[in-house]
């Protein structure tokens, strides 16, 4: 970026930052590959790295590039701006197979040579000691390229100038008056450069070959060609190379140009804008979005429902009511519980380490996901990427579409993994339950005392043997109230433990759900969410620095 601002710096940009702007074209290229056309985008690519180029090279000197068909008398024209027989002149065949360049001052030109693919035996410098004409030294600063003839049957002229078209700072088109309205030169090339306007001239050749009353009105209709080409600021300049005929105006033209010292500025603008312009066309003027809260929540519920989370949460209210159950219910009947499976083992939920020692992370054994849950699932990334895409052009369209479904062929992987190694924290029992057991081990063993009581006392009446003084509590025996006390306690105590366990399941359930739809939420994001922000956020940087190139 410091070579081109100082690059910029040599130009006059009336406030403008002409290396900003090449350094936002690169970079719109950057973030709009594999979005947009290829073609448009390695375009882009070159334009940028073209005027990079151009800015480093000397800011002192125009290139003013006169290109035309074969009997236009482009070559005439520049052998009279020089002021030498440069280049031959032919009518029949093209004679220019070679740009050819004449340098009005030399000093830091020949880096400018060299990039524009000028080999030395066709360049002729004009700031000679034998040389002092005075239209030359107001030219100082130009280098003038005759370029091949552009309707040339040779591919190689063809390929010569549509480079150096491109790499001119200024470009003169010369027309003849019988194919001044040739499609080959509207279509391929000026229609084309209807931005640039600002560097070019239309020199209207061989006017001495028409009548002086049909003069203006063929001026008048090659007027009205360039306006269809959208080349409204282009001037017309009508000259006969031949005979001197506005040759003059044709120079001064140029000198104004190059004393102003923007040719240079204007045609990398030029090149920047039609570019940028193109970019912008096909990116469409939709405003930058955010994804929807609401369009990713119904995405993850669709996650969630296809990941059975709805079906895990289940299984952890029932496994911890059966296992809360058969820690806090009464002795005597808790135990059958035993023979009921635990839910979340039926599931491979609750395997421990055991589950990826057999199969080397931990897999469930949920059921497979339905179709119905499948369509949703495509339903909702669907209508978040058309949330997402609403107003963009369609490459960009197209490019969040592609993103979104990208990496949903892991999906079903993902989500067994992200519940698979959830933990859903049903390992550990509540404090209170251990306390619950302790009591009701405790009043079992009331019971059991009391009833042994009872037994010894029935033994020894059977037997006649005197029985030993029974102390009473209230009404009650002390024996048998141990026995019924501790019989009607614990039923008592699993009967309250049953509104806990209730509430206590119903606790652990809620921070399951939570918890597998924070992993499922993670996997939503990685596998859709994210890349299909990645898209907008490169929508959004193509459309920040289109703005600044355009600006």
């Amino acid at each position: 970026m410091t070579s081109l601002l100082e690059g910029a710096k040599k130009l006059v940009t009336k406030g403008t930052d002409i290396g900003a702007r090449i350094s936002a074209m690169e970079a719109a290229a950057a973030a709009a590959r594999g979005r947009l056309d290829d073609a448009l985008v390695d375009e882009a690519a070159a334009v940028s790295d073209r005027a990079a180029s151009r800015l480093r090279l000397s800011a002192q000197h125009t290139v003013v590039g006169i290109a035309g068909a074969t009997g236009s008398g482009k070559s005439s024209t520049f052998n009279a701006l020089t002021g030498l027989e440069l280049s031959a002149v032919g009518v029949r065949r093209p004679t220019t197979s070679w740009a050819s360049a004449c340098v009005w001052g030399t000093d830091g030109a020949d880096e400018l040579l060299q990039w524009l693919g000028i080999p030395p035996r066709h360049q002729t410098t004009r700031d000679s000691m034998l040389d002092t004409r005075r239209e030359d030294t107001a030219l100082n600063g130009v280098v003038l390229l005759d370029l091949p003839d552009h309707d040339s049957t040779e591919l190689s002229h063809h390929l010569e100038v549509d480079r150096l078209v491109q790499l001119v700072d200024m470009l003169v088109w010369v027309l003849d008056p019988q194919k001044y309205a040739d499609a080959a030169i509207h279509d391929r090339y000026l229609a084309p450069l209807k931005t640039h306007d600002e560097v070019m001239v239309v020199v209207l050749n061989h006017i001495d070959t028409v009548a002086e009353d049909r003069r203006d009105a063929m001026v008048a209709d090659v007027r009205r060609l360039l306006d269809q080409d959208g080349l409204h600021k282009v001037p017309i300049i009508p000259i006969s190379a031949r005979h001197g005929i506005g040759l003059p105006e044709l120079r001064e033209e140029i000198v104004r140009r190059v004393r102003a010292k923007q040719a240079t500025r204007q045609r990398l603008e030029a090149d920047l804008r039609g570019v940028a312009d193109r970019m912008q066309e096909a990116s469409g003027s939709g405003k930058t979005r955010a994804l929807s809260d609401a369009r990713v929540s119904d995405l993850e519920d669709a996650f969630a429902e296809a990941a059975g989370v709805p079906t895990v949460v289940d299984a952890v209210e029932r496994s911890t009511r059966l296992r809360a159950g058969r820690a806090t219910g009464w002795p005597v009947v808790a135990w059958f519980s035993r023979l009921k499976p635990d839910p979340l083992k039926r599931l491979h939920l609750d395997l421990g380490d055991a589950a990826e020692k057999f199969s080397g992370r931990s897999r469930t054994s949920l059921p497979e996901t339905t179709p119905i849950q499948r369509a949703r699932v495509d339903t909702e990334v669907r209508a978040l990427a058309d949330d997402a895409s609403a107003g963009l052009g369609r490459p960009w369209a197209d490019a969040v579409r592609r993103a979104s479904t990208s990496r949903i062929t892991d999906l079903s992987d993902r989500l067994d993994s992200a519940v698979g190694g959830t933990d859903l924290g049903v390992a550990k029992m509540p404090w209170w339950a251990g306390a619950v057991r302790a009591i009701q081990w405790v009043l079992i063993i009331t019971a059991l005392l009391g009833g042994a009581w009872l037994a010894a006392l029935a033994v020894m009446g059977y037997l006649k043997v005197p029985e030993p003084a029974t102390p009473d509590i209230g009404p009650l025996p002390l024996p048998t109230l141990l026995l019924l006390g501790g019989v009607a306690l614990g039923v008592l105590l699993a009967l309250v433990c049953r509104w806990l366990v209730s509430a206590t399941a119903h606790r652990k359930a809620a921070a399951a759900d939570r918890r597998l739809r924070a992993a499922v939420h993670e996997v939503a994001d990685e596998l859709v969410v994210q890349p299909v922000a990645a898209e907008l956020a490169a929508y959004s940087a193509v459309r920040t620095h289109l703005a600044t190139t355009l600006k």
